[in-house]
């Protein structure tokens, strides 16, 4: 995936775009969450940003860019559909591990702890 695609889809957009995007995440992230979770090798990291991206104390423009990594996520059409078996989710692998590179200061040791608590029950919780 190119620098050019992945800045497009980094973009955080105006206020309606970042509330569309948060309710698309909302709705979708934990049932992908569970989907791509053997082949997204940093998870924990993924999950942290989700809390990052809901969190009202993170900056606007971070929360931008986290909703719209996290929607491309969620979103089951992107550009290597998700169910294509070693490599469905290695474009949305691309796209979330730019958007975390690229905020990873904002992530706090809350929002890890929060990812953590939500790893391991979604572990012992059934399907």
């Amino acid at each position: 995936m190119d620098t050019v695609k992945i800045g497009e889809i980094l973009e955080p957009g105006d206020d309606e775009a970042r509330r569309e995007r948060a309710s698309k995440v909302r709705k979708g992230f934990w049932t992908t969450m569970r989907r791509a979770a053997r082949q997204v090798p940093f998870m924990e990291d993924v999950v942290a940003a989700y809390y990052c991206a809901l969190d009202s104390n993170t900056p606007t423009r971070v929360r931008g860019i986290l909703l719209a990594a996290l929607a491309y996520f969620v979103f089951p059409m992107d550009t290597l559909p998700d169910f294509l078996a070693l490599v469905g989710f290695s474009d949305d692998i691309a796209v979330l591990g730019a958007a975390i590179a690229a905020i990873r200061t904002h992530i706090t040791p809350a929002h890890y702890a929060a990812a953590r608590r939500a790893l391991e029950d979604a572990e012992t919780s059934p399907s």
